[in-house]
């Protein structure tokens, strides 16, 4: 595999899908059911490729992610060559910006001693789906932007003004 099996809960709600790869793959419903119960490794081997072939599709789409902690906020934009990074670092440990109080916090105090705020662009290496893929892994979240382009923007003026 090159991703990771979709969990029972996402194969579930793809079942319209999956019927639909079966049937490009020629298995009919009594096929599946004789192939779970006879050559279950095989059904397994289509179980992976159908995930393999949703996480290419959902990867090729995704134009943002997201990753925040307590202290910390990466906000990532996914280009066609390179990614862009957003990170947001707060040091006072009592503030956490997952909270909306402490989201609050940020917004109000982004030029705080206690704020650091990182930008950075990298290539991709030999698969992007792959780099985008081993984030998403380690807890990110594919959004529609909202947060990069918020920060983004605020930095764009915070230069116009030399705010930051």
């Amino acid at each position: 595999m090159k991703y990771r099996r979709l969990t029972k809960e996402q194969l579930d709600e793809m079942h319209p899908e999956f019927i639909n790869f079966l049937a490009a793959q020629t298995i009919t419903a009594q096929e599946w059911i004789d192939l779970k119960t006879n050559q279950p490794e095989v059904a397994e081997q289509e179980v992976d490729v159908f995930s393999d072939l949703v996480w290419e599709g959902v990867l090729n789409k995704a134009e943002y992610l997201e990753h925040i902690s307590a202290r910390t906020m990466n906000l990532f934009s996914l280009g066609e060559k390179e990614m862009e990074l957003i990170s947001i670092m707060v040091g006072d440990e009592l503030i956490d910006i997952t909270t909306p109080e402490g989201y609050k916090w940020l917004q109000k105090n982004l030029l705080d001693d206690e704020v650091k705020i990182f930008t950075a662009k990298k290539a991709y290496g030999e698969d992007p789906n792959a780099d985008k893929f081993k984030l998403i892994e380690s807890g990110a979240i594919i959004t529609k932007g909202q947060l990069f382009n918020y920060f983004d923007d605020l930095m764009e003026l915070g230069k116009e003004t030399n705010g930051f």
